[in-house]
């Protein structure tokens, strides 16, 4: 992990915050996507292509994620910030499998927060509901601005509290065993591959949709061989 300046640190959360308000708040323009999030993350904390390694592998992870309705789902943006904090100006051969399971970790708690979210704009809505019958403008700018609140502060104290785990997970990354390292990263780059596997494999569903995919996998295998 890179030693970072406070003011770097800031900006991180900062980062942190906006990527975790875009994925369903405001403004929604794919900042939230782990290969934007991560790109910006690494280049704020001074490795730029740990922040793309690390982005490109949540991506793999974050393709199945549909973020509409009421179902819980992680939330992979400050996930994403956590994990390049800590890959940072380290091999990523034996800091990726570490900073995966780092933002995983915070991924999940993201989902959690996201329904408590729900729950307390669901509360402020009902303390408000006579207002909002009466159609006072007032009342929905509140509300409005307050589920703003909510999410921001809870995007901010997840990437706080990822790169407070990142912090404290840097100087025993540094101790780690190169081959235990080395073999957290295969199973990273593993459970990234059958996530995204999977993911195609239940969207396509079958018949046609499922054919396409299995051609457009045998000619990108075919491409990759011959280069």
């Amino acid at each position: 992990m890179t030693d970072l300046a406070p003011s770097g640190a800031l900006l991180l959360v900062i980062w942190g915050t906006l990527v975790g308000l875009d994925l369903v708040s405001v403004p929604q323009v794919m900042i939230a996507r782990p290969v934007v999030a991560g790109a910006v993350a690494g280049w704020l904390a001074g490795d730029l292509e740990a922040g793309l390694r690390v982005g490109v592998l949540f991506e793999l992870f974050a393709l199945d994620v549909l973020p509409v309705g009421a179902v819980r789902y992680p939330d992979y943006g400050p996930a994403t910030v956590a994990g390049t904090a800590l890959a940072a100006d380290s091999p990523w051969q034996f800091a990726l499998g570490l900073s995966t399971a780092v933002g995983l970790v915070i991924a999940v708690l993201g989902g959690f927060g996201l329904q408590w979210v729900r729950r307390a704009n669901a509360r402020a809505i009902q303390r408000h509901s006579a207002a909002l019958a009466a159609g006072e403008g007032g009342a929905i700018r509140r509300l409005q601005y307050g589920s703003l609140l909510r999410d921001a502060g809870r995007a901010a104290g997840l990437t706080v509290l990822g790169l407070v785990c990142a912090w404290v997970l840097a100087e025993p990354l540094a101790r780690l065993d190169r081959s235990t390292a080395l073999g957290l990263t295969l199973v990273a780059m593993g459970c990234g591959l059958s996530a995204v596997i999977s993911g195609a494999l239940r969207s396509a569903g079958r018949g046609g949709r499922l054919r396409w995919l299995g051609t457009g996998a045998l000619v990108g295998l075919i491409v990759a061989a011959l280069r």
